[in-house]
């Protein structure tokens, strides 16, 4: 990558740290701003730097990594809120990062693709800032409870575990919570009209492959333009095990591909 660069921005709760990546030639250039999975919980900046760096390159465009609040120490709905002002302040400053502010998309894996499809419902609902497309890497988009029917066959032996989802939302949640909320569960939203694009990924033996699946159709039926992309034979997480999966690289470049056909759209 032709620069890396890590700095610290205001939130809504002090400052929020971030990483913006790059690529070579001359901007501006398109801006995926990305948020990293990990259940809320666990993972930073460096657990999903690989992915960064290749998907930057091989879309030719700014990436901005968010080091959001984590819980428990922060519930819901501190990360989302982190998210969001990070994606405000990244629309309000493309110009300083040699970024497109009319080409601004937002992305993230599993905890990260729900936080992305939330920040574009809150951007949606506030006004600003514009986003142009969302890339949710097998979101989580319900609450774990009942579960699904990937929930049920794939409880068990394929990296991610029913279980550990159980512990991962005891840890984000109070039991005073909504789980109505659209900002904690996007598929509960009551609309999901006048979202951006998108381009969500599953994988097949992935206890949340039928919760992402089933955002993909909400958003078809509001009329939002979606492609969605099954890898069979995957398990959760492999979009970003770069050097262990050997779909992880067709995977990151087929994502580069449909970024760029977007933001050739909006050029």
């Amino acid at each position: 990558i032709h620069s890396i660069e890590n700095r610290s921005i205001p939130g809504p709760a002090g400052t929020i740290t971030i990483r913006i990546y790059t690529p070579e030639g001359q901007g501006p250039f398109p801006i995926l701003v990305f948020f990293h999975g990990g259940g809320w919980v666990i993972c930073d900046l460096d657990t999903h730097d690989s992915a960064c760096r290749i998907l930057a390159n091989a879309a030719r465009c700014i990436i901005v990594s968010v080091d959001y609040r984590l819980a428990p120490e922060h519930k819901f709905p501190a990360a989302p809120e982190d998210c969001y002002a990070a994606t405000q302040w990244v629309a309000q400053n493309a110009a300083s990062i040699h970024g497109d502010r009319a080409r601004m998309a937002i992305g993230g894996d599993s905890a990260g693709g729900n936080l992305a499809a939330v920040v574009s419902l809150m951007a949606r609902d506030r006004g600003e800032p514009p986003i142009t497309f969302q890339l949710l890497i097998y979101p989580v988009t319900d609450y774990y409870l009942p579960g699904t029917a990937s929930y049920v066959s794939n409880a068990e032996g394929y990296f991610l575990t029913r279980d550990s989802m159980a512990w991962f939302w005891q840890h984000y949640i109070s039991v005073a919570d909504d789980l109505d909320n659209p900002y904690l569960n996007p598929l509960r939203a009551k609309d999901v009209s006048r979202l951006p694009p998108a381009y969500i990924v599953t994988a097949e033996f992935d206890p949340l492959r039928d919760e992402g699946e089933a955002y993909a159709q909400r958003l078809r039926e509001a009329g939002v333009p979606v492609q969605a992309r099954r890898y069979n034979g995957m398990i959760h997480g492999f979009f970003t095990m770069v050097g262990l999966i050997d779909q992880s690289k067709p995977a990151l470049a087929e994502a580069a591909s449909v970024l760029e056909v977007a933001w050739a759209r909006e050029g």
